[in-house]
């Protein structure tokens, strides 16, 4: 059974739509989800968890339709969004006091033991906290009630690399046993290098690649080579950035011939982002 279905959204705005997105997450693993600002990754978590009516598709979340099951699922699903405001002269211990009244397996030692854990003082303001501090209020709250998927919107976005480094340890003892899954978007991709096992890419909407992590960076090649190599891969190239030794070119390794006498190395998570964005613009 799939911790987290997707099969198939679309959702049509009238500057923006999801084409066909379909994800498949498995029980006791970390996906990282990536594409550029304006992608479609928000939209899609929100579709996810029923926060916007989809226009055709289904999501299913541990076997379950979240559109036929939304309370009894978000039982079951923690999330937080790193740009998600509070109210700002309320204590922390206050705002938890009404959030946990929402679900039945709230455990305040597991909640007690992520603010001893994330420095947090529970008598302090939100308005006293650092933006980096509310991130980890919010994972607090969405991993005290016991829930089997996590749904992580931008969730290590202001925190410093320590502090980024220590989630993402939270996050691999998270999966270890098997029984909870995440779902990580993030634009900081070398966070995903260090923790997911699988990556889905989106962009424009539409679903470039969902692999486990290697295989995802290993279909892609950055290629170097003359100018006058150019005019023999342009046409394969995904995109390509002019510089003083000649060119670098996003390809996809079932693409790449290499009988051409070109160097060829294996791109980054950033890197492939980077060059799917150009792909429609101006090579520079």
């Amino acid at each position: 059974m799939f911790a987290l279905d997707v099969r198939n959204i679309n959702k049509q705005y009238q500057n923006f739509q999801l084409k066909d997105v379909s994800i498949q997450l498995e029980k006791g693993y970390i996906m990282g989800f990536i594409g550029a600002n304006g992608a479609g990754k928000t939209t899609t978590i929100k579709s996810i968890l029923n926060m916007i009516h989809i226009d055709s598709g289904e999501v299913r979340i541990l076997g379950k339709n979240i559109a036929e099951h939304e309370i009894e699922l978000k039982q079951e699903i923690g999330y937080a969004f790193g740009g998600t405001d509070f109210y700002t002269r309320s204590k922390l211990k206050t705002l938890t006091g009404v959030f946990k009244k929402f679900y039945t397996n709230w455990d305040n030692e597991t909640y007690y033991s992520y603010l001893r854990r994330f420095k947090l003082d529970e008598n302090k303001k939100i308005a006293e906290l650092s933006t980096g501090m509310k991130v980890k209020y919010n994972l607090a709250l969405a991993l005290s009630h016991g829930a089997k998927l996590l749904v992580l919107d931008e969730p290590t976005s202001g925190l410093d690399p320590v502090a980024r480094d220590d989630l993402l340890d939270v996050f691999q003892e998270l999966v270890i046993d098997g029984e909870i899954s995440i779902l990580f978007s993030t634009h900081i991709t070398s966070d995903l290098e260090k923790c997911a096992d699988f990556i889905t890419f989106i962009d424009n909407g539409t679903i470039i690649n969902s692999s486990e992590k290697d295989a995802f960076i290993e279909s892609y090649r950055l290629i170097h080579g003359n100018e006058g190599q150019l005019n023999q891969v342009k046409e394969r190239l995904i995109s390509y950035k002019i510089n003083a030794f000649g060119f670098t070119g996003l390809i996809r390794a079932s693409d790449f011939d290499p009988t051409f006498d070109m160097k060829a190395t294996t791109p980054s998570l950033e890197e492939i982002m980077i060059y799917f964005a150009k792909k429609e613009g101006v090579h520079v």
